[in-house]
């Protein structure tokens, strides 16, 4: 695990980690959002360790942790001891998932008071996931979990062979089979129209690079078999 916060953009970082998704190594990607009231927000949490914990203290409060889907939620409860007084936001389903967690609020596309000047969400719809999707006005960044991949390749073999019978080496996309969480297509089409219409230039992702350059085209070339 990475012990920095690594810059994205100006009041955004990211901290990476490694996950497994079944036996493949995928890793996975925590974001901090400094909003505009100089507190933090921790979107998808991942593991912190002590040297991260510091650089975070540095930045500012941690006021809010948001589990975005239904599966990004595994170290929510490990962060929500080291922050106790932040506010605790997930998918409905995920409240009656993890029902452990003493969530605050239901994630939806109604910002946070403490969000509206920073980000705008989007739940899609019609998707399994239960996802929403942020967009930092700020610096036209995309925040999401599981909208799309990007690896170049892996040196973990069964990984690698994941990610070419998925038809997503060194291409940003979802594997094939996965896109069966989109249940009710014309729904999902729907929600990911809506999130094309943001003007992003960048997109942070949890699973593999972030997007810096051409991100608005490849995330819309990475949908084409949805919105057909």
């Amino acid at each position: 695990m990475l012990t920095t916060l690594e810059p994205v953009a100006e009041n955004l970082w990211t901290v990476s980690a490694p996950q497994n998704f079944l036996i493949f190594h995928v890793g996975t990607k925590m974001t901090v959002v400094r909003l505009s009231n100089g507190t933090l927000l921790l979107h998808s949490p991942v593991s912190i360790s002590h040297q991260v914990k510091e650089a975070l203290d540095e930045l500012g409060p941690v006021s809010h942790i948001v589990c975005p889907n239904l599966f990004h939620h595994l170290y929510a409860g490990e962060v929500l001891k080291l922050y106790p007084t932040a506010k605790l936001h997930g998918p409905v389903k995920l409240h009656r998932k993890r029902k452990d967690l003493p969530f605050d609020f239901i994630l939806s596309d109604e910002p946070h008071p403490d969000w509206q000047d920073d980000l705008e969400v989007l739940t899609i719809q019609g998707s399994l996931l239960n996802e929403t999707v942020f967009y930092h006005k700020p610096t036209a960044t995309l925040i999401s979990c599981d909208l799309v991949e990007n690896f170049r390749t892996s040196g973990h073999w069964p990984t690698l062979l994941w990610l070419k019978t998925g038809g997503i080496q060194g291409k940003v996309g979802w594997h094939h089979l996965l896109k069966l969480v989109y249940w009710n297509r014309a729904e999902a089409r729907q929600s990911i129209a809506k999130i094309l219409e943001w003007p992003f230039e960048r997109a942070v992702i949890s699973h593999g690079r972030i997007l810096e350059e051409n991100a608005h085209e490849s995330v819309e070339k990475a949908f084409k078999w949805l919105l057909k």
